[in-house]
């Protein structure tokens, strides 16, 4: 089991490795991709089918019109997450391509680097017992946080 982070461009590298490193307190192996919807539309499709037949989850992440985790998303039977980096032009709402999505294309949104990971944890904890646990410790150490 791995995690696919697909990044738009190079420029979103500090942002997915955010991502990797908390993949790596989960005990989850990762590698990174860069390929664009818009601009390297073939090499996307490379990439989804080089994993096809592997169990793994896409993250992606690209800003502005988030091409990239819908094109990913209505190309695989894999789950995909988009975690669009935040930029604070047009206040925000650049996210928005994000979370519009045409039917029968549903990448899930997740904003925040950590929360990414999590959500690939939690997918790879149906089949993998030492990453439920390790999901479980992430849990119990948040919930001491609160106090």
């Amino acid at each position: 089991m791995k995690a696919v982070i697909i990044m738009g461009s190079k420029k979103d590298d500090k942002f997915c490795q955010k991502i990797a490193d908390h993949l790596s307190k989960f005990g989850i192996d990762f590698e990174f991709r860069t390929a664009s919807a818009h601009k390297t539309p073939l090499k996307v499709l490379e990439i989804i089918q080089e994993f096809e037949e592997k169990d793994v989850v896409f993250i992606t992440v690209a800003g502005r019109s988030n091409a990239l985790s819908g094109f990913v998303d209505a190309n695989t039977t894999k789950p995909v997450i988009a975690c669009p980096p935040y930029s604070d032009k047009f206040a925000g709402l650049d996210v928005l391509s994000s979370l519009r999505m045409p039917s029968g294309v549903a990448p899930m949104v997740v904003l925040e680097p950590e929360n990414a990971a999590l959500a690939v944890a939690k997918i790879f904890a149906l089949k993998d017992e030492r990453i439920l646990k390790a999901v479980k410790e992430y849990q119990r150490e948040k919930k001491e946080e609160v106090g």
